[in-house]
């Protein structure tokens, strides 16, 4: 289900009351690839609810370059809400996550493993209210990137 991202602190705070552990990570998810299934995958076993802050077309655009994203939010979050890891989707237009994680108040931030807490920007706000950091290893060569680049050399 996707969360309004009006509702996302009062629907997280539903999830606790119940006992619920959440899980967040966030990411563009472009084209959805073996690496991003097991990725996620790894991520729901830290917890009961997995919710995937997702970047919104514009905000890919400011980060991937003009010709991103491949797909749209709408398609995105579609594809990631048919994986069986993920739980929810909350779209967020800022360069980072840390707003939207201050708001959700994950009980788990899970990350790739090509950051560390010291690169990681949304670090310090989940450790500020207490909690915990997980870098998951990147399943080497599958990158959407590398997905891109491959159709293009094949184009020419």
């Amino acid at each position: 289900m996707i969360i309004d991202r009006k509702n996302a602190a009062q629907f997280c705070e539903d999830l606790r009351r119940q006992g619920k552990k959440i899980v967040f990570t966030n990411g563009c998810f472009d084209i959805i690839h073996a690496g991003h299934v097991r990725y996620l995958t790894t991520a729901k076993n830290f917890g009961d609810v997995l919710i995937i802050g997702l970047n919104t077309d514009d905000s890919v655009r400011r980060l991937k370059g003009a010709s991103r994203p491949i797909n749209s939010q709408a398609d995105r979050a579609e594809v990631l809400l048919g994986l069986k890891a993920v739980d929810h989707v909350i779209y967020f237009g800022e360069q980072t996550a840390e707003n939207l994680i201050g708001e959700v108040k994950p009980d788990i931030y899970v990350k790739g493993g090509d950051y560390t807490l010291e690169t990681l920007p949304e670090a310090a706000i989940v450790q500020s209210y207490g909690g915990r950091v997980e870098l998951v290893n990147l399943v080497a060569g599958r990158s959407t990137t590398n997905i891109i680049s491959k159709i293009l050399a094949e184009k020419k």
